[in-house]
């Protein structure tokens, strides 16, 4: 009986506290640090791992230029602020899009791009040399290069990192994006913390 009276109380007061229940994330096990970076945002402001301490924040790689996969997740992004604005949970979150194609993707461009989706939401970008590091760390690739005509060509991950509010990467969004899925997620997370 004592046994099993010790057993009970130490799964209830020293276990791992119970992750929420989840549509559309996938959260690890154990949280990854992030390294230290600094990125330009479109207001000229700096973007660095501070900033994301103290939200939940969804980070999304794109470019302004991507034909497809980038506008459709930014405007599933879109519905999912939107649901979570009505719920009252803004100030505890954010949606970062990071460029991976400095050279196009110039302050201006990018403050047009974001906006339209949501003025709220944050864009950035920095060199080759800032942001391979931090994707690698994230598990994320990108790449670009220039076919015969000249034309630049960018691949890159289609995943959204959640980075928690202690600014670590805590887990990922994968497609198919779903906004309601998201934005009851995101409040799932919210709440838990």
């Amino acid at each position: 009986m004592a046994v099993a009276l010790g057993l009970w109380l130490g799964q209830r007061f020293f276990a791992a506290p119970e992750q929420p229940k989840l549509q559309n994330a996938v959260l690890y096990q154990a949280p990854r640090a992030i390294p230290e970076f600094h990125l330009t945002r479109a207001d000229g402001k700096p973007l660095t791992l501070a900033d994301w301490r103290g939200y939940w924040t969804v980070v999304y790689f794109g470019y302004t230029s991507c034909p497809d996969v980038c506008p459709t997740t930014l405007t599933t992004f879109k519905q999912a602020w939107k649901d979570l604005a009505a719920r009252g949970l803004t100030d505890k979150l954010r949606f970062d899009f990071i460029s991976v194609d400095p050279q196009r993707d110039t302050p201006d461009v990018l403050h047009k791009y974001v906006s339209y989706f949501d003025p709220a939401f944050v864009a950035a970008t920095g060199i080759d040399d800032e942001l391979t590091p931090l994707t690698r760390a994230m598990g994320l690739v990108y790449s670009r290069s220039t076919d015969a005509n000249g034309k630049i060509e960018v691949d890159h991950s289609a995943a959204a990192v959640i980075v928690d509010p202690q600014g670590r990467e805590a887990g990922i969004f994968r497609p198919p994006f779903v906004a309601k899925a998201i934005a009851d997620d995101l409040a799932a997370l919210a709440a838990s913390h």
